[in-house]
């Protein structure tokens, strides 16, 4: 070697490891929990072993080869799996559904903006139950709009700072339904940033839907179409998470209604539970361009065989969140890896279409790792569609987006859409959106 590339060689290779550990992260082990009597397990060497079930084999063995056999076969195999043994089948009959619009389009923000509310009844010839969809569009568009449908935990009025919106109700702490102030713990959203990349913006309220707690079900919408003599949903029949996730369909039905909007562009973004609910209404409901499911962990996109933060034993206790899935959730508590079906699965069912998964990188109860190798298990089928996966098995620094069909954004910071030092992710989802659903 000579003496000059002895002097570059170890220069080299120190710019390539600082390269590496700025691109790539090493998240943090943190001491052990307990809830509910449940040890919880937040130390990356002691997740354990497991396979994962294979997304492209057929449950007769044979192997999925060609995109036919992907659409025909095995991904109505996959989402039957998915209805039976985790979220729960929808029972409802959307020929009940109608459309009411009681703000056919007013201008505000300074006439930048069309606004518009629809109220969308969810039983035939009754009032209730209903939701109110909020949608803005841009004032100037030339053609129908593309638009970000979220599914948020306050009324709409306190989603947006907008003081015509309709105020409408919320569910209380006493599980009392009751009119709402309009106020927002969670911030409210700018909605120009939507209108100034040329996409609309639509919210509704997921109480309007169905209640988010235990002893919910008689005041939503699964109540409506209980049978006869029928006091809880079948063991595979929806929880709260299908409930939601089919409200938001009925959201897709009205917006193919819609002149203004183009309903083949349409995005899907939750949070936490709506993220588990965007993700698998889109999952579901292929009519949705591209989902952005944020820190859906457990029940969502990180991998229920990993024994790292919230588990299904946890999420499904009677106390907790068992109401949100179907009743056979439960079945795989004490054996995640006999569950036919993980999160990769989940993941897979949204090829070719693009997906986001945004997360933090302090949000361990969430598990990001495990968001990010259930989205790496899932690359297969999108190489299978001729789309791109994450293409690396690293995990990315906080702050490093990658932005391909399958993509994945971890801020720095835990649960939630706001990083540690108070930036917003929503521009990483306009990035994502301009490179997917602009025309």
């Amino acid at each position: 070697m000579s003496k000059k590339y002895s002097t570059i060689f170890p220069l080299m290779m120190a710019l390539s490891l600082l390269l590496a550990n700025t691109l790539f992260a090493q998240l943090a082990d943190y001491p052990d929990d307990e809830r509910e009597g449940i040890k919880i397990n937040y130390t990356e060497a002691n997740v354990g072993t497991y396979t994962l079930p294979d997304p492209l084999e057929l449950l007769n063995g044979k192997k999925v080869t060609d995109a036919k056999t992907w659409f025909e076969k095995r991904r109505p195999e996959i989402l039957r799996l998915f209805e039976e043994n985790e979220y729960g089948r929808p029972v409802g009959d959307p020929k009940d559904v109608s459309f009411e619009k009681f703000d056919a389009g007013t201008p505000a923000f300074e006439g930048k903006v069309l606004r518009k509310q629809v109220t969308i009844r969810f039983a035939k010839e009754n009032p209730e139950p209903s939701a109110d969809v909020l949608i803005y569009l841009p004032a100037d568009a030339a053609k129908p709009s593309p638009l970000l449908l979220h599914i948020g935990f306050m009324a709409n009025c306190a989603t947006v700072d907008d003081p015509g919106v309709k105020a409408g109700e919320i569910w209380n702490r006493e599980k009392q339904k009751v009119p709402t102030d309009c106020k927002s713990a969670f911030g409210k959203i700018d909605v120009l940033q939507f209108i100034n990349r040329g996409y609309g913006f639509a919210t509704i309220y997921y109480g309007d839907i169905d209640p988010d707690f235990s002893g919910g079900l008689p005041y939503g919408i699964r109540a409506f179409y209980l049978k006869t003599g029928q006091t809880e949903p079948a063991a595979d029949e929806w929880g709260a998470i299908s409930a939601w996730a089919w409200g938001l369909s009925r959201v897709m039905d009205y917006f193919e209604q819609d002149e203004d909007i183009d309903a083949g562009r349409i995005a899907v973004t939750g949070v936490s539970r709506l993220g588990k609910t965007a993700l698998w209404t889109a999952a579901r409901d292929q009519r949705f361009a591209m989902a952005i499911p944020s820190c859906s962990g457990e029940g969502g996109a990180a991998l229920s065989r990993r024994n790292y933060g919230e588990t299904i034993k946890l999420i499904t206790l009677p106390q907790r969140y068992g109401y949100q899935f179907c009743a056979n959730y439960s079945k795989w508590s004490d054996d995640p890896s006999s569950n036919p079906v993980d999160a990769h699965m989940l993941i897979a069912l949204m090829a070719p279409r693009p997906v986001l998964l945004q997360t933090g990188d302090t949000d361990k109860w969430s598990d990001p790792k495990g968001e990010f190798l259930a989205a790496v298990a899932a690359e297969p089928v999108y190489h299978l569609l001729g789309k791109k996966g994450l293409e690396t098995d690293k995990i990315p620094q906080s702050g490093v987006p990658i932005l391909n069909d399958i993509g994945f954004y971890m801020h720095k910071g835990g649960h939630g859409m706001h990083a540690v030092d108070g930036t917003s992710d929503w521009e990483v989802y306009l990035r994502f959106m301009d490179i997917y659903l602009k025309p």
